[in-house]
């Protein structure tokens, strides 16, 4: 049912407008409060905070049917619900929860969750942005960059990691912070010009002096670290689900135009060499699916599921290239036009490979996993 909604709604609302917005490098306010209105946000979270309360694979098959349309406003569902209403969610005071979710959890608003930083960024402990306490107070100064959901008129505020001090072995202590979009000496400034989720907002952050709250603190002093892990963790799953959708968007459109498409008397889809194309996107699609959904179960049953995260992650993200790669080419000349959205495809598919952990840190994680 969530399947067959999601896909009416992205096909109906979204894909007329897909390409526009992409040309124009718009996010969508009306398009996201859309999706909040069905339910888009907000899946995993409990009622009494105006969630949904589903499990974390009817999430990620919506981001899936979102994803297999456009890919920029499945990053904004991805990022809205994973790394912006997650943190929250988990690690929040029942305060917290209740002030910012019910909003959140409706699409009427969005977080963003500021991690990477010009200096920080696959070396995630490299965080210099740092937080002082004065009083009652704690001073934020520090900058981060790539954060998606930030610099929109939908933005309510950012979950900043902060350096607050030094442990006993000499390592950084990482400590997270509810940060409101109106803080004075907050700024968010739009990242244009990108190559792809040209209608996703994208942003730079700057803390001058930014005064919080003691209450503005998320869980307990020196948790950031593992808040950021397991958020991350969460995170790989919805770009995994990125990967599996944008995959099957393409294949389909491809597979679609081979069957329409006549060269020497007959549809392309008949020559071998076309064929092997669609067959082999086909039973990649089929595998990358069973292992996303199979780190989801891990996930909802309460099992260790780092390992196949990073894996349906890594194997998600990587397979939409090849996909959008064949589908790119079985259209020829027509498939390097905007006219038919193949090059969207290829373009978004590249940030997969980068965003919420590399394709080599990935191959880290594993490694780790197997013992290496």
């Amino acid at each position: 049912m969530i399947r067959k909604e999601v896909r009416k709604f992205a096909q109906k609302e979204i894909g007329p407008v897909a390409a526009e917005l992409d040309e124009a490098e718009t996010f969508s306010a009306e398009l996201t409060q859309k999706m909040g209105a069905i339910g888009l946000f907000g899946m995993f979270v409990p009622e009494k905070y105006e969630g949904q309360a589903m499990d974390y694979l009817s999430y990620i098959i919506a981001v899936e049917e979102i994803a297999r349309v456009d890919g920029s406003q499945a990053a904004s569902i991805a990022a809205g619900n994973s790394l912006g209403i997650g943190p929250i969610n988990y690690f929040g005071a029942e305060e917290q929860k209740k002030q910012y979710l019910p909003k959140l959890c409706a699409g009427e608003k969005l977080w963003a969750f500021g991690l990477t930083e010009p200096t920080a960024g696959s070396d995630a402990g490299g965080s210099q942005t740092r937080a002082v306490k004065d009083g009652n107070e704690w001073v934020i100064n520090g900058s981060k960059i790539f954060i998606t959901n930030a610099a929109c008129e939908l933005n309510w505020g950012v979950t900043v990691q902060t350096v607050t001090g030094q442990k006993d072995d000499g390592r950084p202590e990482y400590t997270c912070f509810l940060v409101e979009s109106d803080q004075p000496g907050f700024r968010a400034v739009p990242m244009k010009r990108k190559m792809m989720w040209r209608a996703s907002a994208t942003a730079e952050l700057y803390f001058d002096n930014v005064r919080v709250p003691a209450s503005a603190m998320l869980g307990r002093r020196g948790d950031g670290f593992h808040q950021m892990l397991q958020t991350l963790d969460g995170g790989r799953l919805s770009i995994a689900a990125m990967g599996l959708g944008g995959a099957r968007g393409a294949y389909e459109a491809a597979l679609q135009y081979a069957k329409k498409r006549e060269q020497f008397g007959q549809p392309i889809s008949k020559f071998q060499a076309v064929a092997f194309k669609l067959a082999d996107c086909a039973m990649e699609i089929e595998c990358a699916r069973n292992l996303l959904y199979k780190a989801c179960w891990l996930r909802d049953n309460k099992r260790p599921f780092e390992k196949e995260a990073a894996m349906a992650k890594l194997y998600c993200s990587e397979l939409m290239g090849r996909v959008a790669n064949h589908a790119v080419q079985i259209h020829g000349g027509y498939g390097l036009m905007k006219e038919y959205g193949m090059e969207r495809f290829y373009r978004d598919q590249k940030l997969l490979d980068i965003g919420e952990g590399t394709s080599e840190v990935q191959r880290i994680v594993i490694a780790r996993h197997i013992g290496c």
